[in-house]
Order: structure tokens, then C-alpha cells, then sequence
């Protein structure tokens, strides 16, 4: 089974957790069918591209309870429903300027009764709010990010690590990362993950 993979690297799923994981694929290829959220040529690799990508956050942060959490971005639900589910006492409000793909975003979260997820047809400018965490996936270059989102950074910490800005992201990051290379954390996912898709991928935190 595809989603094997993922309790290859996170053993102490539970069973619930376990069963929404695996509900993803069928639900993914439905919905890509009539709205097309992941290239048709990706959804095979729906767990390890999309789903397993999304949770090296979950290697590098473990949400407390409680903590609000921004996906920007979100797309069809990610990085947003994966850590969702990896952290049910956690609040994620999942942000995307295309209403069709925060449908499907919301009808999964539905299908598979996840009760902390919030998707809202949004662009970043317009979000307000507070959050501990901004969370995005490959939406923009970090410094065309951080103008948008650094408002919305909270001040109070609750976590093992500063509020801030995580990322994830492929290829030679050089340049983006060059205005924040004093405070910013690149990590490469190999360190996590074995899968040759893995190489040149990166997680880059920004502490708010």
C-alpha cells in the first residue's frame, strides 16, 4: 500500500491517523479528476511527492497543543492536511487565492473528519490574523514571502522553537535565502528521507 510510507518514517501513528492517511489517494484521484490540483502525471506519487513531503515539517517541529498554524498557499492541502492530521490538537487555517482548489481542500478535510483544519479562499495579503507558524510549500520566492506574511507572525511563543516561517523547497536557493542567510536554517530533507526524490529539497526556517 502507498501509504505505507509514511509509517515508514512516523511509527507511532495511531490508528486513526493510519486510516485518514490512507483515505488521501482515492479522495486525491477523485478530485484531481474534475479539479486539477496535482499534475495528472503526479498522482501516482501522491504520498511520497505530496503527502511525505509535506510531513518533513512533522521531522523538524513537533506542533503543541494549541498552536496556530498558516498554510499559505495551500492548494489542494498542502503542506496543510498532512501536518493536520500528524497534529489533531493543533489549528490550521489553509489560505489559497483559488477558491476551486480550497474546495478541495475542504472536502477532503471533511471526508476524512479532520476538525482542525480551517481552508479559506484567501490571498496572503489579505490575511490578518496571528499565527505561531507560517507554513508554505513552493508558493513564491522567500523574499516576496516574508513581505506578505511577516505580519502576521505572533509574538507570544508556545514551541520548542521561535515563531517563524517554514518552508519547503527544491533546487539552488541561493539567492533567495541570501537576504536572510544570517538567521535562515536550510536543511536538507535527505537527512530524513531516503527516496532519490529527495535530493536537492530543502526545509528553510525563518524565525520571525
Amino acid at each position: 500500500m502507498q501509504a505505507d510510507i509514511i509509517s515508514k518514517y512516523f511509527k507511532s501513528l495511531s490508528e486513526k491517523q493510519t486510516k485518514q492517511f490512507g483515505m488521501l489517494y482515492e479522495l486525491y484521484q477523485d478530485w484531481n479528476a474534475k479539479i486539477n490540483v496535482i499534475s495528472r502525471k503526479d498522482i501516482d506519487n501522491l504520498y511520497e511527492h505530496h503527502v511525505l513531503h509535506s510531513l518533513a515539517i512533522a521531522k523538524m517541529l513537533h506542533f503543541k497543543e494549541g498552536t496556530n498554524i498558516l498554510d499559505f498557499g495551500t492548494g489542494g492541502g498542502f503542506p496543510g492536511i498532512p501536518l493536520a492530521i500528524m497534529f489533531p490538537e493543533a489549528n490550521f487555517k489553509m489560505i489559497d487565492g483559488t477558491g476551486k482548489k480550497i474546495k478541495v481542500a475542504s472536502e477532503i478535510g471533511n471526508s476524512i473528519g479532520l476538525d482542525n483544519i480551517l481552508p479559506m479562499h484567501l490571498r496572503g495579503e489579505e490575511e490578518k490574523g496571528k499565527f505561531d507558524f507560517i507554513v508554505s510549500r513552493a508558493v513564491m520566492p522567500l523574499p516576496d514571502l516574508m513581505k506578505i506574511v511577516k505580519k502576521n507572525i505572533a509574538k507570544d511563543q508556545h514551541n520548542a522553537l521561535p515563531n517563524g516561517v517554514i518552508v519547503l523547497k527544491g533546487g539552488n536557493l541561493k539567492e533567495e535565502i541570501k537576504p536572510f542567510q544570517k538567521i535562515a536554517e536550510q536543511i536538507e530533507l535527505t537527512q530524513w528521507f531516503e527516496e532519490e526524490w529527495f535530493k536537492e529539497k530543502y526545509l528553510i526556517y525563518l524565525p520571525g
